[in-house]
């Protein structure tokens, strides 16, 4: 039986923990307080505290990194924690690994690291980012840092906008007025942000860099509008005037390439619930 242990039982980690033990998986996963271990256990989860502060703390924590595979899936709270901060934890956990001898890890990271400039061809991973380039230098730095001298085989998934459930896109901008509607999207739905994962994880796909975007980047006033009529919520009151070359597109051809199928390719088709 494979193990896997996942840093972070949130939006993403937690279904991901219940789609891999469905699959027969062993898993062990964090949350960073005693209140939500109880409630995951609930779950049939099982779950150890830790909270990085930035340094380790909680209890059990250490069973995580004796799983064949682990997963860090802690993005940057930039709203409310420094880059230095986030950097802090990322070493500590990036110690933690290399001490307990863990093999594989899987980074999650995101496609805000490209270039916020608009761009006539798409962000492959073969683009070469620099700190001077790069769209975010937390994240550039985060990556830098786990990627150097790592005793271990790593790869990262930089995933773009995470969708599906309650974050409805069309949602933030109801009844706004002036909404950029124009530009296209680089979304990806939660089933097959799980998906790609486990599906990395499953193929032992190591030392690479994948971006994980739905590969048909639907125009956001479509999506927008479409929202608004499925799930019967006003639509933005007004748009930008439209504009060319404002595009910013990723893409995800090389983890279609592996042989991955995206569940929902197109955002126009994403399903969401509110309850």
């Amino acid at each position: 039986m494979k193990t896997v242990g996942i840093i972070g039982l949130g939006w993403t980690g937690l279904p991901l923990a219940q789609y891999l033990k469905s699959k027969s998986w062993e898993v062990i996963g964090s949350t960073t307080t005693d209140q939500k271990k109880q409630e995951l256990e609930q779950k049939g989860l099982k779950v150890v505290t830790l909270k990085m502060n930035p340094h380790p703390e909680g209890k059990g924590f250490q069973k995580l990194f004796q799983s064949e595979y682990l997963v860090i899936n802690i993005p940057p709270r930039s709203r409310v924690q420094s880059s230095d901060f986030y950097l802090e934890q990322l070493k500590y956990l990036k110690s933690m690994i290399n001490q307990a001898g863990s093999k594989k890890v899987l980074f999650v990271s995101s496609t805000g690291i490209y270039p916020s400039a608009p761009r006539a061809k798409a962000y492959d991973e073969s683009f070469l980012l620099t700190r001077e380039n790069t769209g975010n230098p937390t994240l550039w730095d985060a990556e830098q840092m786990i990627t150097n001298s790592a005793d271990f085989d790593l790869t990262i998934l930089r995933f773009g906008g995470l969708m599906g459930e309650e974050r409805v896109p069309g949602k933030y901008f109801s009844g706004k007025e002036q909404v950029k509607g124009h530009t296209r999207v680089n979304y990806i739905h939660q089933d097959d942000a799980v998906r790609m994962i486990a599906w990395i994880l499953e193929n032992d796909l190591w030392d690479e860099i994948y971006n994980g975007v739905a590969p048909i980047h639907s125009v956001k006033k479509e999506i927008f509008e479409k929202n608004a009529k499925d799930l019967k919520m006003p639509p933005p009151l007004s748009y930008e005037p439209s504009q060319t070359g404002e595009d910013r597109l990723i893409d995800s051809e090389k983890i279609i390439k592996t042989g991955f199928v995206f569940k929902y390719p197109d955002p126009l088709d994403f399903p969401y619930s509110l309850t």
